[in-house]
């Protein structure tokens, strides 16, 4: 049996070799082209010897170029392998025993490692003493790839269609703690990478253990004071998952060594929020096996947050059965459903604004027509008022012709023959309209003719006599006007 990492390990303290040297790489590149071998070697002691003559295409092993100023571009995107997982902190305490455990179920391994030449090294040491066999070692790829960008990730990632990453103290090397602020960055690296499914394991017992020591809380204020970032709460890191469309599984559990009493207990998979505070630790290893039985199987665990803790009287079950009566997580949905009233809310909300603009220009055009016909109205008015009344140019004209010619001599005999003409003007109209008026109540009389008698003995060839006129009643009115220099005499006649 192939031996299995323990907490004591030499891999988890190991350093890179003092000899070994990464500024001038020396490896032997053989390539085979028609049939004739072509071979170029600078170091025939170094272990690395790659053969690219069994390839059927070198050029697949050039990436592809990348614009970083448009965003994440793979060029033509490498297809998925199902068989191919990327560890995230592969020389965590977590990690490194995910990889192995991995390897030893025949998938590759794509190792996520902040320190390439230091996982090289460690690689080889691991294959020397029997850690990993040689084929296992085959299927192991370290990549450089640090927690600072989502992009560097999703290269790192390559053609791996699973993701795991540990979130707690020493998974970023043996010593350095992954945030959930780290993990959301592997998430939407996943994302861009188009992985199918992502585990996460959530080491509960670093992120609230205290010793009831008042160092605890200046320690706490001190690092929340001077830290960049604030991590995100469990919540607000589930959130960020579901907001993603990936396929997940988060493992809330509290990691203990492989040497503990509880690493020998059975573990149990149980529903979010049922596990007790008292509940036994997971030894990391068993949460190891827990990741990759996932991963053979990740329908049925897929959306899905569960708590997983150790229990002596436990039986043994199978993946299947243990997630199998996990309820789905709901938060995915309430987000779909979230977004969804939004969306209709900001639609119904877009229609009402519209509505409401097509309600006013409307009214707008309503008013502009009634002031358009108004104005139409009003033009003849207009017109007859401008036409009687002068204007200005024609009253400087006339006080032009005016002041041509002027004397007061001819000034006051105009004035006074226009007085006079006025004065005729106005005594006729007055004594027509005083006329009429009382005309109107005098008593109507019946005029009497009197017709002389005949006289018998009078020729017939003698004229008749003409009827003697009527007198007529005459009525006279006198008045004084403009302050008694004219006279004004008004007559009445009976008509």
């Amino acid at each position: 049996m192939a031996p299995t990492l323990t907490s004591n390990s030499f891999l988890l303290s190991t350093t890179p070799h003092p000899r070994l040297s990464f500024k001038n790489p020396r490896f032997t590149v053989s390539a085979k082209k028609s049939g004739q071998n072509q071979e170029t070697t600078t170091n025939s002691g170094n272990p690395f010897n790659f053969d690219f003559g069994k390839l059927p295409d070198v050029t697949s092993l050039i990436p592809a170029s990348t614009n970083t100023s448009s965003g994440l571009s793979f060029g033509r995107q490498r297809a998925k392998d199902p068989g191919t997982v990327f560890v995230a902190g592969a020389t965590g305490q977590a990690g490194i025993r995910i990889a192995q455990l991995l390897l030893r179920e025949g998938y590759s391994v794509r190792a996520g490692v902040s320190d390439l030449g230091a996982a090289q090294e460690l690689a080889r040491l691991a294959v020397s003493y029997k850690v990993i066999s040689n084929d296992e070692s085959k299927c192991l790829n370290a990549v450089a790839s640090t927690f600072q960008d989502a992009e560097s990730i999703a290269k790192a990632i390559g053609n791996a269609s699973k993701v795991v990453v540990t979130i707690g103290k020493g998974e970023n090397g043996p010593a350095t703690e992954v945030t959930t602020t780290d993990a959301v960055q592997v998430i939407q690296a996943a994302q861009l990478a188009g992985v199918g499914h992502v585990a996460i394991v959530y080491d509960e017992s670093s992120s609230g253990g205290s010793t009831y020591n008042v160092l605890d809380g200046i320690t706490s204020f001190f690092n929340n004071l001077f830290s960049k970032s604030q991590p995100l709460t469990i919540a607000e890191f589930l959130q960020k998952i579901v907001e993603t469309d990936l396929s997940y599984t988060l493992i809330k559990t509290k990691l203990t060594e492989d040497f503990s009493p509880e690493s020998s207990y059975k573990i149990v998979v149980s529903a979010e929020g049922s596990a007790g505070a008292d509940a036994y630790k997971v030894g990391k290893s068993q949460i190891a096996k827990l990741v990759v039985d996932v991963f053979s199987n990740t329908a049925v665990a897929e959306n899905k947050v569960v708590e997983v803790f150790a229990d002596p009287s436990a039986p043994s079950k199978t993946v299947d059965e243990l997630f199998s009566v996990i309820p789905e997580d709901g938060r995915r949905k309430a987000y779909a459903e979230a977004l969804e009233k939004s969306k209709a809310e900001v639609e119904a909300r877009g229609a009402a604004e519209a509505s409401k603009r097509q309600e006013q220009e409307a009214k707008k055009l309503e008013k502009k027509e009634a002031k358009a016909a108004s104005s139409i109205a009003k033009e003849p008015e207009e017109k007859a008022s401008s036409a009687s009344i002068p204007s200005v140019e024609s009253l400087l004209d006339k006080a032009k012709g005016l002041s041509t010619g002027f004397s007061f001599e001819k000034f006051s005999s105009q004035l006074k023959s226009a007085v006079e003409k006025a004065n005729e003007e106005s005594d006729a109209q007055v004594a027509t309209v005083r006329g009429r008026a009382k005309a109107k109540n005098l008593p109507a009389q019946k005029a009497v003719v009197k017709t002389p008698p005949r006289n018998p003995f009078a020729s017939k060839t003698k004229e008749a006599p003409k009827p003697a006129k009527q007198t007529e009643v005459a009525a006279t009115e006198k008045r004084k006007i403009f302050g008694g220099l004219f006279q004004q005499e008004t007559i009445y006649v009976d008509d």
